[in-house]
């Protein structure tokens, strides 16, 4: 990949965690702030649902550092090597703890009767997306697995 691929790739994912950083910083506490207020009858919720929130960006960024170390990988000419397969697995396993969380926090929210059907779908944006992470990148784990194991043939067979 050459060295301008691979600079763009990273600036987009130190954009997409600056502007998730940024929400979960200023945006987040406003948000549940103002909630609080018009809903009073959910204020009680205000705390547990910030700290969902923050709990589940702790994957989020674990996925995007795992990324990273991807594209210096690639960087380095080391894009076929198993440190780039176990970066895969980690993402896979961040974006299924992004389902876990989530799908916890919303069964807790329906059992309490504070599931708004805008809430409920955003969630499940947010799931299915995680889904889609998931598997790709169990596919691209596998796949990668697979050229390693072929290149190791082919040397082995000059």
């Amino acid at each position: 990949m050459k060295p301008r691929k691979t600079t763009f790739l990273k600036g987009t994912i130190f954009i997409i965690g600056l502007t998730i950083l940024s929400l979960c910083v200023f945006y987040l506490p406003n948000l549940a702030r103002e909630t609080a207020v018009t809903y009073p009858e959910y204020a009680y919720l205000k705390m547990p649902v910030l700290m969902g929130l923050y709990l589940t960006a702790i994957p989020f960024f674990l996925a995007l550092y795992q990324a990273l170390k991807i594209l210096n990988y690639i960087k380095g000419k080391d894009a076929f090597t198993d440190l780039s397969v176990q970066s895969l697995g980690s993402i896979r396993n961040c974006a299924i703890a992004i389902i876990v969380l989530y799908v916890i926090g919303m069964i807790i929210l329906t059992v309490l009767n504070a599931l708004h059907p805008g809430i409920a779908l955003m969630g499940l944006v947010i799931i299915f997306a995680s889904l889609v992470i998931a598997v790709f990148s169990a596919i691209l784990q596998e796949l990668l697995r697979r050229a390693i194991e072929l290149k190791s043939e082919n040397e082995l067979t000059v």
